[in-house]
């Protein structure tokens, strides 16, 4: 997905989602596009979950 799309399925603003994504290893570059793996960010999103 893109920074738009993972900012509205985060319910993040555009730096927040960036962080999150970044901090899930979820950051994909292709030539000077950025995409966002979605599996790595439901996954990070589960084990920050977990520990509450």
């Amino acid at each position: 997905m893109d920074t738009e799309e993972l900012r509205v399925y985060t319910s993040l603003g555009r730096n927040g989602a960036m962080k999150l994504g970044e901090e899930s290893g979820a950051k994909v570059k292709i030539g000077r596009r950025v995409l966002w793996d979605k599996t790595k960010i439901d996954k990070y999103i589960n084990s920050l979950v977990e520990v509450l």
